[in-house]
């Protein structure tokens, strides 16, 4: 059904992906309203809820985009989507909101977060620079990159747990806020969101894959561009809205969240799944990655009140059109 759609040219693929990008932020959305009922009911407290099904709920598009890039062998796209998202999350997400209102930050994510981010960039970058041992043929991430992925990710996971247990006056904006919706309500909600995930998912990776071919480009640009792009979509409008309320401090938890769980959750899962080789370019990608967390982390770091200030921001979308610039003429 898909194929024969898009079979009729580039500007059906436009519009298949765009449905796609809707149909996968809805499907998160409800997937997460119908889980977090469901786990109330049970008396799984807000705070839980929040660290759990509302956190993974933010990192479902990239996570689906990629089990499905991994089932269909275009391991180029999944590797993308996660280098990509990142990259648009701190240097475009953060510098635009930066431009309209500075960021604050809190401490907690100033010392374990944001180097936390850091780490998983570096630990990408390290993975597709050398070849590792144990089995591994190729440079890129592998299954044992993936482990080592995951590993980081509960460790991650349990030392977020453990702050937000010490500290839940701090941690009030990481819980649910978890609706009353009736048990019937709350399983089709998490019917129709699994759905229109996976008929998302579907629907962005094969439009992409044949934007890729009918541009003769590679799925890599592709990928670091239209998907990552349109798999960061909730945490621009999220944080570019928060910025003009003059409540700007969210975004940095949000994009700095979210890089952590696309890197050791997504990414990790994916190579665990089907090991996923390097391509051309990667190294810059990686690097790229890891650098936005760098410059975030030397922001907030060098003034006294702690904020990504408005120059930071302008430098953040200055450094990504000179990359996305020269990105494009490698093509």
């Amino acid at each position: 059904m898909i194929e024969s759609l898009l079979a009729y040219g580039w500007w059906v693929c436009a519009i298949l992906i765009v449905v796609g990008f809707v149909a996968l932020v809805k499907g998160a959305d409800w997937l997460v309203d119908g889980a977090s009922a469901i786990a109330k009911r049970f008396g799984i407290s807000d705070l839980v809820i929040g660290l759990t099904v509302v956190a993974f709920g933010t990192s479902m598009p990239e996570f689906v985009v990629n089990m499905v890039s991994v089932a269909e062998g275009t391991t180029d796209l999944a590797l993308t989507n996660i280098l990509g998202s990142n990259i648009i999350n701190t240097f475009v997400i953060l510098g635009l909101t930066a431009l309209v209102y500075p960021i604050a930050s809190q401490k907690h994510s100033r010392n374990y977060d944001i180097p936390q981010s850091i780490i998983a960039g570096m630990l990408v970058l390290s993975f597709v620079a050398i070849q590792l041992p144990f089995g591994e043929t190729d440079r890129g991430v592998g299954r044992v990159g993936g482990v080592v992925l995951l590993t980081m990710f509960g460790f991650f996971l349990y030392n977020t747990y453990r702050f937000a247990k010490k500290h839940p006056e701090k941690t009030e904006s990481e819980e649910s806020g978890t609706k009353d919706i009736p048990v019937r309500r709350a399983i089709a909600l998490m019917l129709g969101g699994f759905i229109g995930l996976v008929v998302g998912g579907e629907l962005i990776v094969k439009s992409a894959v044949e934007i890729a071919r009918l541009c003769h480009v590679g799925e890599a640009i592709i990928g670091l561009t239209v998907v990552a792009l349109g798999t960061s979509l909730p945490e621009l409008a999220t944080s570019v809205i928060a910025a003009f309320k003059k409540n700007s401090d969210i975004a940095l938890g949000n994009v700095i969240g979210s890089n952590i769980f696309n890197v050791f959750f997504v990414l990790g899962t994916s190579a665990v799944v089907r090991p996923l080789p390097s391509y051309e370019g990667i190294e810059l990608d990686a690097l790229m990655a890891a650098l936005g967390s760098i410059i975030v982390w030397l922001a907030v770091k060098t003034n006294r009140e702690r904020k990504i200030q408005r120059w930071a921001g302008a430098l953040l979308l200055l450094v990504y059109g000179g990359y996305l610039t020269y990105r494009l003429m490698m093509i």
